[in-house]
């Protein structure tokens, strides 16, 4: 096995799952290097079947046609998938966010894409919540400030 796929092997495994393909390749290139993305899907029955490659993390868009990303993280899990789940949406509605957060440890806002996604994926990789600080929820341990 050459150095590169060594290397591959010890980054954190990434499902990307949005239904906007340009949307894929942005965050896959945002990710390049320090995660090692194992599968993109442009929809729920795609993230499920991926879901089976065992990834440490699913980055799965909200609001998809078909099955939402609440629905998808549901049957991932149902489906004994053990990744951890960050949601991305255009939504920042705070009543919005406490309810995904139930299904999620980490909430980004596509807005703040490159800012936040990365911070938030080594978050949940250290057991940790994260949301995009724009993101003005209640006061609740829960929903912890990032550590960047």
């Amino acid at each position: 096995m050459g150095d590169r796929a060594k290397e591959a092997d010890r980054r954190p495994r990434v499902l990307l799952v949005d239904d906007d393909a340009d949307m894929l390749l942005t965050i896959a290139q945002t990710l390049e290097g320090e995660f090692h993305v194992i599968g993109l899907a442009e929809d729920g029955r795609q993230a499920l079947r991926a879901a089976s490659r065992s990834p440490d993390i699913v980055v799965l868009d909200i609001s998809m046609p078909d099955m939402s990303g609440i629905e998808v993280a549901a049957q991932i899990r149902k489906a004994g998938c053990k990744a951890k789940v960050v949601f991305l949406s255009m939504y920042d509605d705070p009543d919005f966010v406490e309810a995904a957060m139930s299904a999620a440890l980490a909430y980004v806002v596509k807005p703040r894409l490159a800012t936040d996604l990365v911070p938030a994926l080594r978050n949940v990789l250290e057991g940790h919540t994260f949301t995009s600080p724009s993101v003005h929820l209640p006061q609740n341990p829960r929903y912890l400030r990032p550590h960047s």
